[in-house]
């Protein structure tokens, strides 16, 4: 790997480390948020809202634009429009699971089921991505995740 290759693929992976420290602070203001509007599904709502209107903003500063050509629509593949209905699933799950668990358990809960739908995305190359073929070193690396798991729900 080259210095300038390596470098970039450091970036981009404190780039997912600082993603990924986005996701229980989501978790643990949209509980709060669902004790505030006494509904996690409304706590849902708010949180999809407000990041519609960011993005809206983004998407006209980056894009200058928010026309979207309807004939893609029967063109693509269906899975493609899932996107949504599957957000609405991880953050009210989330709101749902943090008072019951915990923030670090919900984490890691939520990362442990992250974690193997992903191993089985990039071995068999769903939705396009390039294939990764699980080998013994992945799935020690999920063991080690489960173990995880284990530790912080018991310590």
């Amino acid at each position: 790997m080259s210095k300038k290759s390596y470098i970039a693929t450091s970036t981009f992976l404190l780039w997912g480390v600082v993603a990924g420290m986005v996701s229980p602070v989501q978790t643990a203001v949209n509980s709060r948020l669902r004790v505030a509007v006494d509904s996690p599904f409304l706590a849902s709502l708010i949180s999809f809202v407000t990041g519609t209107m960011l993005l809206v903003i983004i998407t006209l500063i980056t894009d200058r634009r928010l026309k979207l050509d309807l004939h893609i629509i029967p063109e693509s593949r269906w899975w493609l429009w899932i996107g949504g209905p599957l957000g609405v699933i991880f953050v009210t799950s989330n709101i749902l699971l943090l008072p019951l668990l915990g923030a670090a358990l919900t984490v890691t809960a939520v990362l442990c089921g992250q974690m193997m739908i992903a191993l089985i995305i990039d071995h068999f190359g769903w939705f396009g991505v390039t294939k990764h073929k699980i080998n013994w070193q992945r799935v020690v690396g999920f063991a080690l995740m489960i173990t995880g798991i284990i530790l912080i729900q018991h310590f």
